[in-house]
C-alpha cells in the first residue's frame, strides 16, 4: 500500500483547507495509507478530516488561529520552535535578515518570517513516504522540502506569488527539492514562474476539487440568515484581511445606499482586520447595512439565500468562495484581478469590476436594476461548475 503524507500550515476555516479536505475524501483508503500533519497543530476544521486519515499530530488545538485562544497557542508554538532541534542562533539570524529585507520593501509580514522557524521546530518522522505533499506555501513547503523522507515530493501554490510577501531568500530553494509543483490556476502558475522561471517544466495547474453534490445537499440544511430583513442580500465570504479589500467594499456600500438602493451586505469570516473594519463601518453609519456576522460552520445556506455574491479582492490564487457561489447558482461580481478573472467570463457567467468604491457600486447597482440579468449570470455560473473535471490523477501519477 502506497504511503502519502499531506502537510498543511493550519486547518483553519479557509479556502485551501477546504480544498484539501475534499481531496482527502476522494483518496481510496484501500489503496493508499494517508497521513496528515498540521504544522501549527491547530485549526477548527480538524473534525472534518476523514476518519481513515491518520493525523500525525499528538495533539490538535481546535481554536481558530484568529481567536484569542488560538493566537496564544500560535505564539507558544512559535516560541518553542526557536528552541526545538537546536540551531536557535541560525533561526534568529534568518528572521532578522528577512525582517530587514521586508522593511526595505515596506511590506512587513510577521507570519511569513516565522514559517521557517516553525518548520525547523516541528515534529520529525523517521518513516519514508511514497509521496509527501506540501499543500500550502511557506511552512509546509519548507517542512516537506527539508524534514520529510519521501520518494517523491510535491508542493501546491494557492496564491499570486508576487503579492504574497514570500521571497527567494525566504524560500531557500525549497522548490528545487520538489518533483512537481501544482498551482491552482493558470494565473497562479504565471505569477509563480515570474519568481521561479527555472521550474517551468515541473509546474502544472491542479484545479481545486469541489463536491458539488455535497454542497447542494448542505445548502438545504437548516441555517443561513437569521435576521428578519426581507430586502436584497449581498454576500461575501472570506477572512477579514487586507487582501480581501473590505476597506473598499464598505464605502462602496455607502455609495449604493446614497444612490437610493435598498440592500444589506453580509461578510462571513473572521480576521485581524475586524476592529478596523467595525470602526470604518461605524464612521460611515453603516451598522445595519454592512454586517460582519463572523465565521460560520455551514456557509452553503447563506449562498443559497443571497441575491448577489461579491468578491472584490486585491489579489487571489483561485477562490474557493467564488466556486462555491457559482455551484449554488449565485450571480457573482468580482474585482478584475489575477485569479478572479480566470474564474469569471465578464458578462457571460458573472461581472468583473474595478477595485474602487465607485467600480464595485456600479456593478452592484447594474444587477440590482436588472433581476433577469442576475438570473442569467447565475444560471451560466452553475452550468460552468457542473462541468468541472477530476484532477486527482495528476497527483497520484507521481508515484507511478
Amino acid at each position: 500500500m502506497k504511503k502519502i503524507l499531506f502537510v498543511i500550515n493550519t486547518l483553519g476555516r479557509a479556502g485551501a483547507e477546504t480544498a484539501l479536505l475534499e481531496l482527502l475524501r476522494r483518496l481510496d483508503a484501500e489503496e493508499y495509507e494517508i497521513s496528515l500533519y498540521v504544522l501549527l497543530g491547530q485549526g477548527e476544521m480538524i473534525s472534518q478530516v476523514p476518519q481513515r486519515v491518520h493525523v500525525k499530530n499528538k495533539k490538535i488545538c481546535t481554536a481558530s488561529v484568529l481567536s484569542g485562544a488560538g493566537r496564544r497557542k500560535l505564539i507558544q508554538t512559535s516560541f518553542l520552535a526557536f528552541f526545538r532541534h537546536g540551531r536557535t542562533i541560525k533561526k534568529m539570524q534568518y528572521v532578522i535578515q528577512n525582517f530587514f529585507r521586508m522593511k526595505k520593501t515596506g511590506n512587513i509580514q510577521p507570519d511569513k518570517l516565522l514559517w521557517r522557524v516553525i518548520s525547523d521546530g516541528a515534529d520529525r518522522f523517521s518513516e519514508t513516504f511514497d509521496l509527501a505533499v506540501a499543500y500550502l506555501e511557506g511552512g509546509s513547503a519548507y517542512y516537506v522540502s527539508d524534514h520529510v523522507n519521501a520518494k517523491k515530493k510535491a508542493a501546491f501554490v494557492h496564491i499570486a506569488y508576487g503579492n504574497s510577501g514570500y521571497t527567494r531568500e525566504m524560500d531557500r530553494d525549497c522548490y528545487e527539492k520538489m518533483d512537481q509543483i501544482f498551482t491552482v490556476s493558470q494565473e497562479t502558475r504565471r505569477h509563480f514562474l515570474e519568481f521561479y522561471p527555472e521550474y517551468e517544466k515541473k509546474v502544472q495547474v491542479f484545479h481545486n476539487i469541489l463536491d458539488t453534490d455535497r454542497i447542494a445537499r448542505e445548502a438545504q440544511l437548516p441555517g443561513g440568515f437569521s435576521d428578519s430583513y426581507t430586502g436584497i442580500r449581498i454576500l461575501t465570504v472570506g477572512r477579514l484581511a487586507y487582501q480581501k479589500a473590505y476597506d473598499i467594499a464598505i464605502p462602496a456600500m455607502k455609495k449604493i445606499r446614497e444612490d437610493g438602493y435598498e440592500a444589506r451586505w453580509y461578510v462571513l469570516g473572521e480576521g485581524s482586520e475586524r476592529n478596523a473594519l467595525e470602526k470604518q463601518i461605524a464612521e460611515l453609519g453603516l451598522q445595519e447595512d454592512f454586517q460582519l456576522p463572523g465565521a460560520k460552520e455551514n456557509l452553503f445556506p447563506y449562498y443559497a439565500q443571497c441575491d448577489l455574491y461579491v468578491h472584490a479582492t486585491r489579489f487571489e490564487g483561485k477562490s474557493i468562495a467564488i466556486q462555491e457561489a457559482q455551484t449554488l447558482g449565485c450571480a457573482v461580481i468580482a474585482s478584475d484581478c489575477a485569479g478572479n478573472r480566470e474564474q469569471i467570463v465578464d458578462g457571460e457567467d458573472g461581472l468583473l469590476c474595478t477595485l474602487t468604491p465607485e467600480g464595485i457600486a456600479e456593478k452592484v447597482e447594474e444587477l440590482l436594476d436588472d433581476p433577469k440579468k442576475r438570473e442569467r449570470l447565475a444560471a451560466a455560473a452553475k452550468q460552468k461548475m457542473n462541468g468541472q473535471t477530476e484532477e486527482i490523477w495528476k497527483l497520484l501519477n507521481l508515484m507511478k
